[in-house]
């Protein structure tokens, strides 16, 4: 576990001021009420200010909506899953008995709300700044493969069309 949690803060390129921030974020609900879901909240907000804002300044002539649906990739469950994975993330969650012996250390939801809560956890301990390094690293090669014109509509709007 040691090792693993070496390589996600190597991977992230960042050092906590403030460990236990980390270590609340890594933490799952079914392990204590001292867990990661406040981090997460904080994370998705940060993740998509940050997101939205890039995607504002590439894309200059993009509409609200094309804007909407550029972001709404990168920010979703199974991205974050896979930038979880890529990381072994799994590897260092804290769960409970049941949530582990279920599989949950790689049940996507759980590896998403777990990046989310880290980039919290980076917000609160280093900054803006720091957490919008982070996030633009994690996202670049996304972010530089995005366009207005192959940003895929949602289902709901898919089908109402």
């Amino acid at each position: 576990m040691i090792e693993s949690l070496d390589k996600l803060k190597r991977h992230l390129d960042y050092q906590f001021g403030d460990e236990t921030l980390l270590e609340t974020a890594l933490t799952h609900r079914s392990v204590t009420q001292n867990n990661n879901e406040r981090l997460e909240y904080l994370g998705d907000a940060v993740l998509g200010m940050v997101i939205a804002e890039e995607l504002f300044k590439r894309f200059p002539k993009a509409n609200e909506g094309e804007l909407s649906r550029l972001r709404a990739s990168p920010v979703k469950g199974d991205t974050l899953a896979k930038i979880s994975l890529s990381v072994s993330l799994g590897d260092v969650i804290r769960l409970g008995q049941g949530e582990w012996k279920s599989g949950g250390f790689r049940r996507k939801s759980i590896l998403a709300d777990a990046f989310e809560a880290i980039l919290g956890a980076i917000y609160l301990d280093g900054g803006f700044e720091s957490c919008r390094r982070i996030i633009l690293e994690q996202f670049s090669s996304r972010l530089d493969k995005a366009s207005p014109e192959t940003a895929e509509k949602d289902p709901k709007t898919r089908l109402q069309e």
